[in-house]
């Protein structure tokens, strides 16, 4: 099978699927075209443009068998200018939407992000979300989009997105399962907690530095690492923490390598979120795959996917599963862990398969 993979907006994430997604399925010819990263605004409205009449123009003239593509790929209008794909079949995976994302002042509001989602779901054949929170938000918010329509909304979109919307998780990679011995965490000293994720706003830097204030009132013995991608224009409680919590701190910032990340999460005996939106949250299933206790907010695909134990919806609350925590370790006991196992490239690439060649026998 001759494949197009798509990948508009090659973030973390993003690369790490489609690469996982071309190496479980090696026999397959694929052919893969990305774009950076930046300028998300010019990036989601100008990829066709960039494709469909750039240097990779001839590409996407040849004959494709199947075309999978991220949801930022503006699918509609690159059928438009390349005619030709528009008979493909096409699957679409959403590893997020533009509805669920939190505002603040800050942000450039503007509905033609959601707008593009939803052309993109209507042009694609079959649509994957990597979490069922995924495609609520995205039918919810599309719902509400299309009522603030002055006229002329036609009826069904969403009914016709829906039917044709599927849930299949990002994958984890196998080697994470496949260790020669077994993980051993610090038996005595602190109560070692890793955070990792952007450092930007919408991964709740505020709420971190409430948790980390309340575990200071405790007198909680804790060591943190405050892993990931800073910026120029990153929120100022990452500063703030650094500075007041400097003595508590182990690992900073964005590791050198995956084995290097790895290494600190190995060493950790919690992984943190204060998120205030996840899509699937898959630092969180690595650092679990690694035998680190998940502690995460009650909101956002974190209820799908993890049980209430590990859940919290206050700060307060989450300063309070911390200490209990760090009591049950001082007692010798295990600290509980989530099998992450049936996320596996393993588990999942059969069901990826099945999915893309069954598109592409309605199709055909």
């Amino acid at each position: 099978m001759k494949v197009l993979l798509l990948s508009a907006y090659d973030a973390g994430s993003h690369k790490r699927w489609r690469r996982g997604l071309v190496a479980a399925i090696p026999d397959w010819d694929w052919t893969v075209l990305t774009l950076p990263p930046r300028y998300f605004s010019w990036r989601v409205r100008g990829n066709s443009l960039s494709w469909g009449r750039g240097e990779q123009a001839t590409i996407l003239h040849q004959d494709w068998d199947l075309i999978v593509a991220t949801s930022m790929t503006d699918v509609s209008a690159l059928r438009g200018l390349v005619p030709e794909i528009a008979r493909v079949p096409t699957a679409v995976y959403f590893h997020e939407n533009q509805f669920a994302y939190p505002r603040t002042r800050d942000a450039f509001q503007s509905v033609e992000p959601q707008l593009l989602n939803i052309y993109t779901a209507l042009s694609g054949d079959l649509l994957l979300f990597n979490s069922d929170f995924n495609r609520r938000s995205l039918l919810k918010g599309a719902r509400q989009l299309l009522k603030r329509f002055p006229d002329h909304v036609p009826g069904g979109i969403c009914e016709e997105v829906e039917a044709k919307s599927h849930v299949l998780p990002v994958p984890l990679e196998d080697n994470l399962f496949t260790r020669e011995s077994p993980l051993v965490r610090p038996a005595s000293g602190p109560l070692v907690i890793s955070w990792a994720a952007r450092w930007e706003y919408d991964k709740g830097p505020d709420r971190l530095l409430q948790i980390l204030e309340g575990l200071e009132a405790q007198g909680i013995d804790y060591r943190l690492n405050l892993l990931g991608e800073s910026f120029r224009s990153s929120p100022e409680q990452f500063q703030e923490i650094r500075e007041r919590f400097s003595s508590r701190l182990g690992a900073v910032g964005f590791q050198a390598s995956a084995g290097a990340y790895r290494q600190v999460l190995q060493e950790s005996h919690v992984f943190l979120s204060t998120a205030y939106h996840e899509f699937q949250g898959l630092a969180v299933m690595e650092a679990c795959a690694l035998g680190c206790s998940p502690v995460v907010p009650d909101e956002q695909a974190y209820p799908d996917l993890y049980a209430r134990e590990y859940r919290y919806g206050s700060t307060d609350k989450a300063v309070e599963m911390l200490a209990e925590l760090a009591c049950a370790r001082r007692a010798g006991e295990s600290l509980p862990s989530v099998d992450v196992s049936g996320f596996r490239w393993a588990e999942l690439a059969p069901r990826y398969r099945r999915s893309l060649e069954k598109i592409v026998a309605i199709r055909n």
